[in-house]
């Protein structure tokens, strides 16, 4: 049986796992600053960093108020150990070349705009409020790099085999996208949550479409990585946050 207290907790988790997604993803992303082939690139992927690391800023204001206990979206962002972080584990891998970066995010993207269409209609407003703003945002972000999938898939043949090796090499943590546990069962039963389940099938039918476009393969479906939900990280992770967080833990209690 769901308990008011198991909502409570199932809404706070799933604001942070939202903030976490798109924190650790923009801080990759702003990685790249000054390593895009063209100027255009730069500004759009600094754009897109700053996008998502606003939206982390919302969802983990959000998650403060659900919780009550005074914490900021400071707190949540550069208090926190690498373990207690719940992002998808294929949003803190390297960036690698600039085709890895591209699958990356149409994978994730694939997914995320369906996740915040689905949280529109949440009846947690606070999280509705932000996925509805968040939404055309993202929407941007898939045109923006599903083009870029196109021309780097049906270009050269160095740049579709290359992007056809980040599409091999990425699939594998697709899963964990899809791989709902109790805080999903909870929020899509008392929330009207996203469901994983009709998720899927619509991502695989529009990822399905956006690769013949790009004469691109989609990989079989086999063993999927997974544990970034639960606390449990790539060793890439750690050195992500040390970056992340270096201002904060040099300077305790600095107000930015």
């Amino acid at each position: 049986m769901t308990t008011h207290s198991d909502v409570e907790q199932a809404r706070l988790t799933y604001a942070l796992r939202l903030g976490d997604n798109a924190l650790v993803l923009g801080q990759r992303l702003i990685e790249l600053v000054a390593h895009h082939p063209e100027l255009e690139e730069e500004l759009a992927n600094a754009n897109i960093s700053l996008d998502f690391i606003g939206q982390a800023r919302l969802f983990y204001s959000c998650a403060g108020e659900l919780e009550g206990r005074g914490r900021t979206e400071d707190d949540f962002a550069f208090l926190r150990d690498d373990g207690e972080f719940q992002n998808l584990l294929l949003l803190e891998l390297p960036n690698g070349h600039f085709g890895d970066t591209i699958v990356r995010q149409v994978l994730f993207d694939s997914f995320y705009v369906l996740q915040l269409e689905a949280l529109v209609s949440c009846t947690d407003a606070g999280i509705a409020e932000i996925a509805a703003r968040a939404i055309k945002e993202v929407r941007y972000h898939l045109r923006h790099v599903s083009q870029w999938l196109i021309r780097l898939g049906d270009g050269t043949d160095e740049s579709h085999a290359r992007v056809s090796q980040s599409l091999l090499d990425l699939w594998r943590y697709t899963g964990e996208m899809f791989s709902g546990d109790l805080v999903d069962d909870c929020l899509r039963d008392a929330c009207n949550g996203p469901d994983l389940a009709r998720i899927q099938e619509q991502w695989h039918d529009n990822v399905s479409a956006l690769l013949k476009e790009a004469t691109l393969d989609m990989p079989e479906d086999g063993w999927m990585i997974s544990g970034g939900r639960q606390g449990v990280h790539t060793e890439h992770m750690g050195f992500l946050i040390a970056q992340l967080q270096h201002e904060q833990r040099a300077c305790p209690g600095a107000s930015w």
